[in-house]
């Protein structure tokens, strides 16, 4: 894929390690920028160069410098914050994003699947060998982790995470902002509320109402959030 662009990351932590590495791999940015709250390399000696760096790929300010970095030509943003159960400042990152006027992509991994016949929003990871069937529909900033497996019809709100090898079975519904726990596999045709959290290794058989804490083998409601 071929970028003539200039991207930020926006947040420097666990996370924009396993999106830095499907776009290392995968796209050709003409420059790439992380965004981090630790200091940057402006002013810094190549001796120690390397405290501002995260894979290669230099700190090149932090929240408070995206203005300043747009007008330098860093028309795309990615947000490389993660999440477990919480996305503010996932929403947040993403809603100052786009106060300044970035672009936001989708970053695809070379090893993911994403079927042509399906609908995604904007700001989405699709990380290695995960799989998006057919008739699916992702939303904006939604986080589909490594080996994890959307399948056919299912949705998946905004700022959602599947963590790594979970499997959602057809015509499954997840809302906003929920986050479903690695491992965890959801029988087809299930419903998942809005900012519910899933525990890893969950099998869920039944519905699961918004605003809970919900996990087991059957995954069961188990605190309100």
């Amino acid at each position: 894929m071929s970028e003539a662009k200039k991207i930020l990351l926006i947040g420097g932590g666990g996370h924009c390690i396993s999106v830095l590495d499907s776009l290392l791999s995968s796209y050709n940015y003409e420059e790439i920028g992380i965004v981090d709250k630790r200091p940057t390399m402006m002013g810094k000696t190549d001796s120690i160069a390397d405290q501002y760096t995260i894979m290669g790929i230099p700190i090149v300010g932090s929240d408070d410098d995206l203005k300043k970095l747009y007008a330098d030509g860093y028309t795309h943003a990615f947000i490389t914050v993660g999440s477990v159960g919480d996305v503010t400042i996932r929403k947040e990152l993403y809603e100052l994003v786009k106060s300044f006027g970035f672009y936001i992509p989708n970053i695809i991994d070379k090893t993911g699947i994403v079927s042509s016949y399906a609908i995604c929003g904007e700001g989405i990871f699709v990380g290695k060998k995960a799989v998006i069937n057919a008739g699916s529909k992702i939303g904006n900033c939604a986080i589909i982790n490594t080996a994890s497996v959307i399948e056919h019809e299912c949705t998946i709100g905004d700022f959602v995470h599947v963590a790594p090898g979970s499997i959602v079975c057809g015509k499954v519904h997840v809302g906003n902002e929920s986050h479903i726990g690695a491992g965890t596999i959801i029988k087809q045709g299930i419903e998942i509320g809005t900012e519910t959290m899933i525990g890893a290794g969950s099998v869920v058989v039944k519905n699961i109402v918004s605003y809970v804490t919900a996990y087991g083998n059957p995954c069961k409601e188990m605190l309100k959030r």
